[in-house]
């Protein structure tokens, strides 16, 4: 997979493209990340890529012409991309949209600062999308969520794809309680079911842990999610320990 990300801020990037998943996945070659400084595409003594907003004259907005060019520039390189514009007025970010857009060959990221990009850039754009109901200075942080998230869905950059397979949201539920050594800490004990090595008995205790936390703390996305038998038989399960603990 390839993505680029169109900044002013190129050095924001630096530690972002060598450490962590980012970092191995590009090292292992497979995500070909390119960062292309919009700077490069201004014509002026100042490399001058905003100017004040048309009509209220508030705030500083993203030109166009150097957007333009640094796309009729790649254009003449490579194929189309599936440009993404991070945007507050954009779709919300979720794991979906991170899978499905690690299925795109080439994903370009046009990153906006101040009050964003003039509105004739949306003309190249494919897709808008948000991580919130909040206001940043520019789009920068808001593609490293991004591309991190992408990252994990391209098969081999995490070591064991059952562990992304596991994560919160992959599923629609979020993860289940996760434990290490010591056995015993502080009088809190692991449950004895995760040290049993009965795999059947595990996955039925993970799967209700799931379960259950996601009703707790998410239970909206419990009620958009659409449950399978084998859930429904965890939830009953679930039920029936509990009625017992009354």
């Amino acid at each position: 997979m390839k993505i680029e990300v169109v900044t002013v801020l190129p050095d924001l990037f630096k530690s972002f493209v060598h450490l962590g998943v980012v970092g191995r996945a590009i090292q292992s070659g497979k995500l070909d990340f390119d960062i292309v400084n919009l700077r490069d595409y201004a014509h002026d003594a100042h490399r001058t890529t905003d100017d004040y907003a048309y009509g209220t004259g508030i705030g500083m907005v993203m030109k166009p012409e150097p957007i333009f060019e640094m796309f009729d520039d790649y254009l003449s390189k490579h194929p189309h991309p599936w440009v993404v514009y991070p945007s507050p007025q954009g779709e919300r970010f979720d794991q979906k949209k991170a899978f499905d857009l690690s299925k795109r060959k080439d994903v370009m990221f046009i990153c906006g600062r101040y009050e964003g990009v003039d509105e004739r850039v949306m003309t190249i754009v494919d897709e808008e999308i948000s991580i919130g109901d909040f206001v940043l200075s520019g789009g920068e942080t808001a593609v490293m969520i991004f591309v991190e998230a992408i990252a994990r869905m391209i098969p081999g950059v995490v070591g064991k794809y059952e562990s992304v397979e596991n994560d919160s949201f992959y599923n629609g539920l979020l993860d289940y309680g996760h434990y290490t050594r010591p056995f015993e800490y502080r009088g809190m004990t692991v449950p004895e079911v995760l040290r049993s090595g009965d795999h059947a008995k595990i996955g039925k205790y993970l799967l209700k842990d799931a379960l259950y936390r996601t009703m707790l703390k998410r239970p909206d996305l419990f009620l958009e999610h659409e449950l399978t038998i084998e859930e429904k038989a965890a939830l009953l399960e679930l039920f029936k320990e509990m009625q017992k603990g009354c």
